[in-house]
């Protein structure tokens, strides 16, 4: 059996998209989730490895570890997409949301790359052939944002492990990580908010989840890119 791609936070948004395209594809997947929404219900009927994980404590990043371990001894890829969009407007309490935005997106994708990758270099051995580690971080990264100060610098933190972790696990393991801008707006969004956003990118638009999953797929399929960022923001930094 083909070894599985483990997608973190994958019950909406990018993640599921990630996933479905996966399954199109006949590649068996592991995926996480906090809230179960019903795209997880229909991602297990699919076949899918769906596992409840809440990254919120060290604890249940070792349980959530442990229970994969359960399910597979090797793995073709993690891709680390679980994320949160908290920002201090929203979130008084400047101190934790520090603690929470560099818990979810820089130490649990570190403990995960530790603790896991025995998973990724048995792939490398049975196929002969490098495994992945692929970070979903932000454009934000090159930027910072007034608006979103501790998620930015978490995001930054988990550009810099991608450096880290590919010099670390090279030739066997290729890490990198793609850096989003606007892919897909929130239902919730207006359209005046709608409008100011696009305006930010030279492409003007919203170019939706294939953007990402012609990255990561870009990614998965070379032998010689790591340690690299892929910038996926419809040349915002030219703006």
């Amino acid at each position: 059996m083909t070894p599985p791609i483990l997608i973190t936070g994958a019950g909406q948004r990018i993640g599921l998209a990630l996933a479905k395209h996966f399954i199109a594809q006949g590649q068996p997947i592991i995926i996480t989730y906090r809230t179960r929404h019903a795209a997880v219900d229909l991602l297990e009927q699919q076949g899918a490895v769906c596992i409840y994980a809440d990254f919120s404590t060290d604890d249940g990043i070792s349980t959530f570890i442990k229970v994969l371990k359960e399910h597979t001894s090797s793995l073709r890829a993690i891709l680390h997409n679980a994320s949160s969009w908290d920002c201090e407007a929203n979130n008084a309490n400047f101190a934790q949301l520090f603690d929470n935005m560099m818990r979810i997106h820089a130490k649990t994708p570190y403990l995960i790359n530790l603790l896991c990758a025995e998973l990724l270099l048995n792939y490398q051995t049975e196929m002969n052939t490098p495994a992945d580690i692929i970070h979903l971080t932000d454009y934000v990264v090159e930027t910072g944002s007034p608006k979103h100060v501790a998620y930015a610098a978490s995001k930054a933190a988990l550009d810099n492990l991608t450096k880290s972790f590919s010099a670390k696990y090279a030739p066997n393991i290729k890490v990198n990580s793609v850096a989003p801008s606007l892919i897909i707006f929130n239902e919730h969004d207006d359209e005046q908010y709608r409008a100011k956003t696009l305006k930010k990118s030279l492409m003007g638009i919203e170019p939706g989840c294939q953007e990402i999953i012609n990255s990561i797929d870009l990614l998965l399929h070379s032998h010689y890119i790591t340690g690299r960022a892929i910038p996926v923001d419809g040349g915002r930094h030219l703006k």
